[in-house]
């Protein structure tokens, strides 16, 4: 049978950059560019609560990796590297080839390497943590407190479909295989936008990222901004795979749905071309969905501008029992 470290060196060791310090010793290096600050972010995945058990392999890898890359893009910082920890609850070396080819892509794909972590066996269920660690350049990290009176607010991609496939799988929906099948990838697969955080350094006031839902995301910027919002619904990115669905359920999806792992950010007015042009050049496609008020509270009109109701609420990690 082989031992943890024939499961590293097979599976996770790859050649280390040039002035990186990788898998293989008591801690990795990596340097950091004069005039630059380390973004770190953390994310913990645990099964039956963040992913399903019969989840592909390779999904998982990529999603392990890319809800980090996420935070980073948020931050407008440029990924350097990244550490692993897996906590098995049995060894599957097919499963873990399959995993680790997921994780490898994406991190091929943002040039952030694989650079240390642990492995150790689980009593119970699988348990994934990965640290990624970013260089953004003293002062212009994308913050949640930046946020300004008279902001417009953005968010990238579509919004909903993680929603709707993590409820199909869950039974929370009606078995629609068609829909599961239009909306799976989004649950599964998200794309992080690294590339449109570093386009909109110098633009926006403030960013976050898009995992717990659009309105319990977006209250953390006003939360630490000191600001309100008004958004319209008429202008939510709704993922077109939710055509015809139940309006309720759509409103749920659109505004509360997390695993989104876009961009929720404000930026002036005055620079609605400049955001255009970051947009282009991140080949990302962004939507303008309200603004920001100098009075606290954060209101969502209809499509006849009246306020809404009974707004969803995001995803909470410890919800009442």
């Amino acid at each position: 049978m082989a031992s943890e470290f024939d499961l590293i060196a097979r599976y996770f060791t790859r050649t280390a950059p040039a002035g990186l310090l990788g898998v293989g010793d008591d801690c990795a290096l990596f340097p950091v560019p004069p005039g630059e600050q380390v973004a770190t972010s953390t994310d913990l995945l645990l099964e039956g609560r963040h992913f399903f058990p019969d989840v592909d392999p390779r999904a998982l890898g990529h999603k392990a990796l890319a809800v980090n890359l996420s935070d980073l893009a948020a931050m407008g910082a440029r990924p350097i590297g990244c550490v692993l920890g897996l906590a098995l609850p049995r060894l599957d070396e097919p499963w873990l080839a399959a995993f680790a080819d997921g994780f490898h892509a994406l991190a091929d794909a943002h040039g952030c390497p694989l650079i240390g972590g642990d492995t150790t066996r689980s009593a119970h269920d699988l348990a994934i943590s990965v640290t990624v660690f970013g260089a953004v350049p003293a002062g212009q990290a994308l913050r949640r407190d930046g946020a300004q009176a008279g902001d417009d607010i953005w968010v990238s991609g579509e919004l909903g479909a993680a929603d709707v496939a993590y409820r199909l799988l869950d039974g929370q929906y009606p078995a629609d295989g068609s829909l599961l099948a239009a909306t799976r990838d989004a649950l599964e697969w998200p794309q992080p936008q690294v590339a449109l955080g570093l386009a909109l350094r110098g633009i926006a006031h403030a960013a976050i990222d898009l995992s717990d839902g659009l309105l319990q995301d977006l209250g953390h910027i006003l939360a630490a901004s000191r600001v309100g919002a008004c958004l319209e619904y008429a202008r939510m990115p709704a993922a077109t795979a939710l055509a015809g669905l139940d309006e309720a359920l759509l409103r749920r999806a659109v505004l509360g749905g997390g695993d989104v792992y876009q961009l929720c950010f404000t930026a002036p007015a005055a620079r609605r071309d400049a955001v255009a042009q970051a947009a282009r050049a991140a080949n990302a496609r962004v939507t303008r969905v309200g603004h920001t008020l100098a009075q606290a509270g954060l209101t969502v009109l209809d499509g006849q501008g009246q306020p809404m109701t009974a707004l969803p609420a995001g995803f909470d990690h410890f919800p009442a029992a």
